[in-house]
C-alpha cells in the first residue's frame, strides 16, 4: 500500500507506529498507517483515499479515554491533534476537533466566559468530547453544545445541531453514524473572571485529591449504572487493589485502573473482564465500560 499519492502530499505518516506513544495508559499495539492531518482538506482526502482503497479507517483524539488492543489497528488511523485551533466570537467558543478540553476551558476563562468549567480537568480532546458527551461536577458537552461540524463516511462535511446530535449519558449519534468530528461551537455567559477561576481551581484540586493522576490510565473505566456508583461498589466487593500484570484497580479511586508497571493493553481488558464478573456476581449488575476499545488482539 502506497500513499505516495498528490492529494496526500505533505500529510506526516508514520507506518507501523506504536499507539502506546499516544494512549494515556501508555498501552497499544501499532498503527499499520498513523496520519496526522491539520486541515478538514486532509482528513476529506484521507478519507476518500481510504474507502477507494478499501483501508479500515480509525479515528482517534488525545487518546485518553481509549484502550487499543496490544495487536493495535489495521489499515489508516487519523489522529486529529494537530487540528487544535479555538476562536472565540461573542460568547461562543469554537475548537476544532483536536483542541484539549482543558486548552479550551482555558480560552474561555481568559476570555471572560463560563459554562465550561466541569470540563476543566478532562484531559480529552474536543472531537472525543463531543464524540462520548463528556462530562463531569454534574456538567456535561450537551449543556453547552451548540452545533458540531462532522466529516460523514461519503466524504461530504455538515453540521448537527444540538438536538441532532441526540447526546445521551456518554453518547452521541456520531458513535451510530461513522462520522468524524472536525469541531464544535459551544455556548457560554459572560462572566466574572475571578470567579470562573475560583471555581476551575476548586474542580482541579477536586480531581487531584480524589484521582489517580500519579499513574497512566484511561480515566473513569465504566459507565455508571442508575441508582450506583461504580467507584464504591468496587471497593465493597473487595476489588480495590487488585492486580493482573501491570495493571491495578487504583487505590485512590476504584473507579480508575492505572498501570503501575508497564501493563499491557491485554492485562487492562483482562481486569475489566475481573470487575465486571465480580460486579455481577455480587451486585447483579452488569457493568459497561466508559472507555473506547479498538483494535485487534496481540
Amino acid at each position: 500500500m502506497s500513499f505516495d499519492t498528490p492529494e496526500l502530499a505533505g500529510i506526516r505518516l508514520l507506518q507501523h507506529e506504536p499507539l502506546s506513544h499516544y494512549t494515556f495508559t501508555k498501552t497499544g499495539g501499532p498503527a499499520d498507517w498513523l496520519a496526522f492531518p491539520k486541515t478538514t482538506a486532509e482528513v476529506q482526502a484521507l478519507v476518500t483515499y481510504a474507502h477507494a482503497q478499501g483501508l479500515p479507517l480509525t479515528v482517534i483524539g488525545n487518546a485518553s479515554n481509549l484502550i487499543v488492543r496490544d495487536g493495535g489497528i489495521r489499515g489508516l488511523t487519523l489522529i486529529l491533534t494537530d487540528m487544535a485551533a479555538i476562536t472565540v466570537t461573542g460568547a461562543r467558543v469554537t475548537a476544532q476537533a483536536g483542541a484539549r478540553l482543558i486548552d479550551t476551558t482555558e480560552f474561555a476563562y481568559t476570555a471572560g466566559l463560563s459554562g465550561l468549567e466541569f470540563a476543566c480537568g478532562i484531559p480529552g480532546s474536543i472531537g472525543g468530547a463531543v464524540f462520548m458527551n463528556a462530562g463531569a461536577y454534574d456538567g456535561e458537552i450537551a449543556d453547552v453544545l451548540v452545533e458540531a461540524t462532522v466529516l460523514s463516511p461519503d466524504g461530504t462535511v455538515r453540521t448537527y445541531t444540538n438536538a441532532e446530535m441526540a447526546m445521551g449519558y456518554r453518547h452521541s449519534i456520531v458513535q451510530d453514524t461513522g462520522d468524524v468530528v472536525l469541531s464544535a461551537t459551544f455556548a457560554l455567559t459572560a462572566s466574572d473572571k475571578y470567579t470562573i477561576r475560583t471555581k476551575m481551581d476548586a474542580l482541579n484540586a477536586k480531581r487531584a485529591a480524589k484521582q489517580p493522576l500519579e499513574y497512566p490510565s484511561c480515566g473513569s473505566v465504566f459507565k455508571r449504572p442508575v441508582g450506583h456508583y461504580v467507584g464504591p461498589m468496587i471497593q465493597q466487593a473487595g476489588l480495590q487493589g487488585h492486580v493482573i500484570g501491570g495493571a491495578q484497580i487504583s487505590k485512590k479511586h476504584a473507579g480508575f485502573i492505572v498501570n503501575i508497571d508497564h501493563a499491557t493493553a491485554t492485562d487492562y481488558l483482562a481486569m475489566i473482564r475481573y470487575v465486571q464478573q465480580n460486579i455481577f456476581e455480587q451486585f447483579g449488575l452488569h457493568l459497561e465500560p466508559e472507555v473506547r476499545i479498538i483494535g485487534t488482539e496481540g
